[in-house]
C-alpha cells in the first residue's frame, strides 16, 4: 500500500497476507482524488473514512493535508494495522474509531467536509449506505461524499448524485 502524493508521497506499508480487506487500488485511488481535486480542497478539511480497511484513504487524506480525519474500522487486526501506520508516520491528525461503522453513523454529531466509504462489496445494506450518510446531516455545505461499490449498484438517480467513475472493477459514486 503506496501513499499517492502530499507529505507522506512515497510511504509504503506492507499489508499482512491475512487481512480481508484490500486497499482500494493506486490507479483507482489516484483517478478518484484527481477527480476529488477539481470539487474540494482538502488542506485544512475535516474528513471521515468509514469502512476504512488498511487505512489507505485516511493516510492519503492526512498526507493531503486534511486538518483531521476520522478513520472507522471495526475489525480489531485492520484497526491495529492503521494505528500503527499512523505511529510510523508520527501523526496525530486521524482519530481511529474501531467500531461498526453504522453505529457511528447513527451517534456522529460531526460534520465532516469529505466523507469516504468503501464497505465490502458483499455487505448486505450497502444500497442503504449513501442514504444513511446524506440523511444524517454530517456532510457539511459544499462537502462530497465519495462511495466505493461494486459494478451492481447504479445510484445516479439519487436526488444529491453528482457522479459516477469506474476504473476497472472499482465504482465510485461521488455526492453532494
Amino acid at each position: 500500500m503506496r501513499i499517492i502524493t502530499g507529505i507522506y508521497k512515497g510511504r509504503r506499508f506492507d499489508i499482512p497476507r491475512t487481512f480481508k480487506a484490500r486497499p482500494t487500488t493506486d490507479f483507482a485511488k489516484e483517478n478518484i482524488f484527481n477527480v476529488i481535486q477539481g470539487y474540494l480542497d482538502l488542506d485544512g478539511a475535516l474528513a471521515l473514512d468509514l469502512f476504512a480497511g488498511t487505512g489507505s484513504i485516511s493516510l492519503e487524506l492526512i498526507s493531503r493535508g486534511c486538518r483531521q480525519v476520522v478513520s472507522v474500522e471495526a475489525d480489531r487486526d485492520h484497526a491495529n494495522f492503521i494505528r500503527q501506520c499512523l505511529q510510523k508516520l508520527d501523526t496525530d491528525a486521524c482519530n481511529l474509531v474501531r467500531g461498526d461503522s453504522f453505529r457511528f453513523l447513527k451517534s456522529c454529531r460531526q460534520q465532516f467536509d469529505f466523507i469516504f466509504a468503501d464497505p465490502p462489496y458483499a455487505l448486505k445494506e450497502l444500497p442503504e449506505i449513501p442514504d444513511l450518510v446524506l440523511g444524517k446531516g454530517i456532510l457539511a455545505e459544499g462537502g462530497i461524499f465519495v462511495f466505493e461499490h461494486g459494478k451492481q449498484y447504479d445510484f445516479s438517480d439519487h436526488p444529491r448524485f453528482m457522479e459516477h467513475r469506474s476504473y476497472g472493477s472499482v465504482n465510485f459514486t461521488l455526492f453532494r
